[in-house]
């Protein structure tokens, strides 16, 4: 089983509007025609989808998605409008990987930077994994970790004690996925139940500076994808960069 994930388009309507460091769409189509041939079992998109917040952004990214060779899935980020992703694509919180099982969580705080899963979503959560012990990945936009950004870790998931705490019981989570960051990182966490590892991708769109202090674009970098290949209980993964 083949994952690919991909995040943080930050499209807006207009197909020739430029960000900090390039034009969106253009990263958008080569990033996802690169993952594309991966040849990939299923696609996330872990969030952040458009950057002007308009409904034409996300049938623009709907349109293109809907060409991949594979199923795919997304979840909202902080710049996303909830209302506009259901009405191009479903939002899902659960997908089948065979022998294992894809949670996708909404850690979306409306009108706010940081992310925060709240006390209901984690106690869905929590019985969730009880009713199956399948290997599981989780994947979710703000960061459950510090990545060692102080601007980036002051707007990552508020509420990550009590997202830990949780899989702390449940030794059946291999594998957190997360956006927003805008950056590759790695990170293996120790809990009372084992060891879980935590991933963050590039962006489709612009990268931050890693370690940076305040916000900071590195105009060295190139977007990028992570694959992830599952199989039984094992799986291994790395990222790969998109010249654009």
């Amino acid at each position: 089983m083949r994952l690919v994930q991909i995040t943080d388009a930050h499209l807006h309507a207009d197909v020739t509007t430029r960000s900090r460091a390039g034009v969106p769409w253009l990263h958008f189509q080569r990033v996802l025609a690169a993952a594309a041939a991966e040849r990939p079992d299923v696609i996330v998109v872990t969030g952040d989808i458009s950057q002007d917040e308009t409904a034409a952004s996300y049938a623009l990214a709907k349109e293109a998605l809907a060409d991949l060779p594979c199923p795919w899935f997304w979840l909202p980020g902080n710049h996303d409008q909830v209302a506009f992703m259901c009405a191009e694509h479903p939002l899902l919180d659960e997908v089948d990987l065979q022998q294992w099982r894809l949670l996708l969580l909404n850690t979306q705080v409306p009108g706010q930077p940081f992310g925060e899963l709240g006390s209901e979503q984690l106690m869905a959560l929590t019985t969730r994994l009880e009713e199956d012990d399948r290997p599981t990945l989780i994947a979710m936009h703000h960061p459950p970790v510090d990545v060692g950004a102080d601007w980036m870790d002051a707007i990552g998931l508020q509420d990550r004690e009590a997202f830990w705490q949780v899989l702390s019981a449940y030794p059946q989570v291999k594998v957190v996925l997360f956006g927003h960051a805008h950056q590759a990182y790695a990170q293996h966490i120790e809990t009372a139940a084992g060891s879980v590892s935590v991933y963050g991708c590039p962006a489709m769109s612009d990268q931050f500076m890693p370690g940076a202090d305040e916000f900071t674009i590195d105009e060295a970098s190139r977007p990028g994808y992570r694959v992830i290949n599952l199989s039984g209980e094992q799986w291994d993964t790395w990222v790969e960069r998109v010249d654009v």
